[in-house]
């Protein structure tokens, strides 16, 4: 793969899906975008960017974004976040949410269902607790081949044997051949949609709780900053928003800080909201 191909590759990723690449990445493009140049009989790399350029290559795009995704996922992934989840975020929505009783939590770039279905493993722990509460867990991610591995909810033992517990493993999966399949009733508690975190996502309407884990890492920081302004809007002004171990709002957006002593967690800033609510009743009052 020549420079200048590799730079189109690079612009087209950013555009498509937000994906941020070093100049020195040309061989993960290459190990990434060559079953796809294979799979469409075309010669090399150059080919695959010259099809790129045809007004009618959309699928080809699709399948271009979906090959070069970051799908790495595991059960339980970094544990932390779970245990707040557990042991802070779900006490707190069961008081602040007693009245509604209804919790609705979003899987921002859900991969292949590991987050989203170990919630819905602690939330099946709470099932006395949550018992006439309307739960609503909402997975999404940009490429369909993952989202049908995440419907089926089936798993390799490699997969289940990545931060799975025995006894979880035990009780809420079936030994299909060689694979494990996660129990119709956990698969029924997730909604897996396709969803690409540059578009608008507000008709989502708004959440409990956000994890979006592992995604502002492949972001440059008008990107990072762009999606948390979105996300801001659509998580509850009470909400929580889950971050991976290696991300922070901290210079990117003054929307959200972090939570007091919960390490990963972070909440509406209180006063930046005042402020805007402010600033819109001040413009409102000089129409």
């Amino acid at each position: 793969m020549n420079l200048r191909d590799y730079e189109f590759l690079r612009k087209f990723l950013k555009e498509r899906s937000g994906l941020m690449l070093l100049p020195d990445k040309q061989y993960l493009v290459e190990s990434r975008v060559m079953p796809v140049v294979r799979r469409e009989g075309l010669a090399d790399i150059g080919a695959l960017v010259q099809r790129l350029h045809t007004p009618d290559a959309e699928r080809l795009r699709v399948a271009v974004t979906e090959a070069m995704t970051i799908n790495e996922s595991f059960f339980f992934r970094d544990k932390i976040p779970f245990d707040r989840f557990r042991d802070t975020i779900l006490p707190w929505m069961l008081k602040a949410r007693a009245t509604r009783r209804r919790i609705r939590i979003w899987c921002a770039a859900t991969a292949t269902g590991q987050e989203p279905y170990s919630l819905a493993m602690i939330l099946d722990e709470a099932a006395t607790r949550l018992a006439g509460w309307r739960i609503e867990i909402l997975a999404t991610d940009i490429s369909k081949e993952v989202l049908a591995k995440a419907r089926a909810g089936l798993y390799t033992q490699f997969d289940v044997q990545r931060g799975l517990p025995v006894q979880m493993l035990l009780r809420h999966f079936e030994q299909v051949g060689d694979l494990w399949q996660i129990s119709p009733a956990l698969r029924g508690m997730v909604e897996f949609r396709q969803l690409n975190l540059l578009e608008d996502f507000s008709r989502l309407s708004v959440f409990d709780v956000v994890f979006c884990r592992n995604i502002l890492i492949y972001f440059d920081n008008s990107t990072k900053t762009s999606l948390l302004g979105r996300l801001a809007p659509v998580l509850a002004r009470d909400g929580f928003l889950a971050l991976g171990a290696a991300e922070t709002v901290v210079g990117l957006t003054d929307a959200f800080v972090p939570h007091p002593d919960k390490r990963g967690l972070y909440v509406h800033n209180a006063k930046a909201a005042l402020h805007q609510l402010h600033q819109h009743a001040a413009a409102a009052g000089t129409r």
